[in-house]
């Protein structure tokens, strides 16, 4: 008779925040940085592209209305592969799919947004909405970079995306209502072409 081995699972790597420890760091540095870019940097008033509508102002509150839709759909996404929408059990294949793009669409249409901002404005100090909406924005940036590390983090525990992402949604949010909400219920609405 031959003996046979017993069958065991390979044993699971626990899961620590530690592993979160990577990511926030690059992410903070990258807030830090555009931070300090921008508060250091010599702002050149500038007018780059509008893309055809009537101002600055008007592209840059379109586009970051853009931004700020695919990121409520990012949450959206988010919450039903998470199982945390009401009636849904378990979310389609394609639903990570739109999550994946609709967060690389946001981030590519965010960019022409902050290159102005940062290049053209600076870390404005001038008031309190100016001072939340930089700050916002550069904790928006760390945050999308944590979040990419994120993904690849080994042992992350299961709180980890859900919170680095709702701090992206978060700050992109505070953007959205301390610039393009404010220009539009302030200076121009609809602002189109």
């Amino acid at each position: 008779m031959t003996a046979t081995a017993p069958v065991t699972d390979t044993p699971r790597t626990p899961r620590s925040a530690a592993a979160l420890i990577p990511p926030a760091l690059a992410g903070g540095a990258v807030a830090v940085a555009l931070g300090v870019y921008g508060r250091v940097h010599d702002p050149t008033g500038a007018r780059i592209v509008d893309l055809g509508f009537p101002s600055l102002g008007a592209m840059k509150s379109w586009l970051a209305t853009a931004a700020f839709a695919l990121a409520l759909v990012q949450l959206t996404s988010a919450l039903a592969m998470f199982g945390r929408l009401p009636g849904v059990r378990s979310a389609p294949a394609w639903v990570a799919f739109a999550h994946r793009w609709t967060g690389t669409a946001a981030f590519l249409i965010s960019l022409p947004v902050a290159y102005h901002c940062l290049w053209s404005l600076g870390l404005q100090t001038t008031g309190t909405r100016q001072i939340v909406h930089g700050v916002a924005g550069c904790v928006f940036y760390g945050a999308f970079a944590t979040k990419l590390l994120a993904l690849r983090a080994r042992r992350l525990p299961g709180w980890g995306l859900p919170v680095v992402g709702g701090t992206l949604v978060a700050s992109l949010t505070v953007v959205w209502l301390t610039s393009a909400f404010w220009f539009f219920t302030t200076v121009d609405f609809p602002a189109l072409p």
